[in-house]
């Protein structure tokens, strides 16, 4: 038992003995140090090196996992499973792919598993998050407009929710995609390793998963937002 009375989580435990202590002294990385050469001193040990991998790039799988299964925890689940995976298999990536991408594609195996277990046990209806702001999300999608209008403010805050509402619509092989190109900013190329799939099939699933989004929003696009943009003009 942990000292707040939950029980003990070993992947926490085996992540936590991964990453070590903060590093101090002489263990501090350069700040310019490339993903490949911080792989190389983890697999040779050093966990400063996988510490940095960690700083990284947690963030970023969160924002993705969070986007995904639209609650905070799970998303932390994946977070740390994902480490947990990378720190185990490490020794055996041979840099082929960036480490992004093979970091990307264990994260996105676990979503999977997270989101079919859901299905398994038909613990969660899709309907009711539809347009549902999880407390303490750190949506990726969520605009931040400092300083702005309230009102156009709102109308911002009303258009992240139709946008999550139009992507929780998607099958789950076409909201990956709009993510990782939209939101993460992928080559084709880079989606495709992620995916598995032809870089063919990526352009094919992205044009039919924009035009599902854009029918979605499209009354709400043209009714709502475009007037008060085009009063913006000069």
């Amino acid at each position: 038992m942990t000292r707040d009375g939950t029980k003990d989580d070993p992947a926490r435990t085996e992540l936590n003995a991964a990453l070590g202590t903060a590093s101090t002294g002489h263990d501090q990385l350069a700040p310019e140090t490339d993903d490949l050469a911080l792989v190389r001193r983890a697999q040779a040990g050093d966990r400063a090196a996988f510490r940095k991998l960690f700083d990284l790039y947690h963030r970023r799988v969160y924002q993705m996992a969070v986007a995904m299964l639209r609650h905070p925890q799970d998303a932390h689940d994946v977070v740390q499973e994902a480490f947990v995976r990378v720190h185990r298999h490490l020794p055996d990536f041979q840099g082929n792919s960036s480490f992004y991408t093979w970091l990307y594609r264990i994260s996105m195996n676990l979503v999977y598993d997270q989101l079919r277990r859901r299905k398994a046990q038909r613990a969660v209806d899709f309907d009711e998050t539809i347009g549902r702001a999880e407390e303490g999300a750190e949506s990726t999608l969520k605009p931040v407009i400092d300083g702005a209008d309230p009102a156009r403010t709102a109308a911002r805050k009303e258009l992240a929710g139709e946008i999550q509402a139009a992507l929780d619509t998607l099958p789950e092989h076409h909201r990956q995609v709009i993510l990782l190109r939209e939101v993460e900013g992928l080559s084709y190329e880079e989606i495709a390793k992620i995916m598995d799939v032809p870089k063919g099939t990526i352009m094919s699933r992205l044009f039919h998963a924009r035009r599902k989004m854009q029918r979605a929003l499209a009354g709400y696009v043209e009714g709502e937002l475009k007037p008060q943009d085009e009063a913006d003009e000069p």
